[in-house]
């Protein structure tokens, strides 16, 4: 089993700060969280978001665009093509910024999907994933808790018939009705496209909006299991607070550094 490069989250305001932790603790790079007020307006604004990032070299940067409540497939046409336009901002925003994966969700923020249009979000998310592999930015999709993205039937469609590639949220993934319910399992939402997951989000799951650590191994060995038989090569400790990520970071160590472990796809049903 190759080791996977380990992430932080920019939860820590000041980007010197953020990169000492991440050298102190070994990890090999940042997951940067773009929201949409974050997005530069002009050249002066893009010039200094990218001298501010820059002071992370050398660690690798990858971008996750957390733009609630805006919607490819919003029903409202209006609505629709403002929110195509702030993803391709973002697709650009993140080319310039020498980044090559952008993480973006559907239905982020909603509490049901109404209001959104399954053909329309099935079409612009295909279109904003050719926009972004033009840039040379491959779109990810994240399973979420709630909505489209968190059953994995749909969440197969959604990925296939975009062509994007996968953020697997191993939170999101352990809490969904689908596999809470056990009518599914958490490879189901690997096992049809388990080539196309370049992300993973690490933590035990979310409660109340909250991202909580594994208190031992336990809590998510057959996850970490899986995730080791996929080619995802960058595994973010998706922890905002310095205890719980270290906490989660600990266990992660505890894995990655136990006797290796012959696992293989087979195992959870994956060719």
């Amino acid at each position: 089993m190759n080791h996977p490069k380990l992430a932080i989250c920019n939860f820590e305001p000041s980007v010197d700060t953020l990169r000492e932790m991440a050298f102190d603790n070994g990890f090999s790079g940042v997951d940067w969280t773009l929201k949409v007020q974050d997005l530069p307006e002009n050249a002066f604004q893009e010039a200094a978001l990218l001298k501010n990032i820059s002071r992370l070299e050398p660690l690798e940067v990858r971008y996750h665009c957390a733009f609630e409540g805006i919607d490819l497939g919003a029903e409202d046409t209006s609505k629709a093509m403002a929110a195509n336009d702030i993803f391709r901002k973002a697709c650009r925003t993140v080319q310039r910024l020498g980044g090559r994966f952008m993480t973006i969700h559907m239905g982020l923020g909603r509490t049901s999907m109404d209001g959104l249009s399954w053909e329309r979000t099935l079409r612009s998310l295909e279109i904003l994933v050719n926009y972004g592999a033009g840039l040379g930015v491959r779109i990810c999709l994240e399973n979420l808790a709630t909505g489209w993205s968190s059953r994995p039937e749909l969440f197969e469609k959604l990925v296939r018939k975009s062509n994007a590639g996968v953020t697997l949220d191993l939170g999101h993934a352990r809490v969904c009705s689908s596999v809470a319910t056990r009518r599914f399992d958490i490879e189901d939402f690997v096992l049809p496209h388990s080539g196309r997951v370049h992300n993973a989000h690490v933590y035990h799951e979310e409660r109340d909006d909250r991202h909580l650590p594994p208190s031992s191994l336990d809590d998510v060995s057959d996850r970490l299991g899986l995730l080791s038989c996929l080619a995802c090569d960058w595994w973010v400790l998706e922890l905002r607070e310095e205890e719980p990520l270290l906490a989660t970071l600990k266990v992660v160590r505890e894995f990655l550094e136990s006797s290796p472990r012959q696992l293989s796809l087979e195992r959870f049903g994956i060719e």
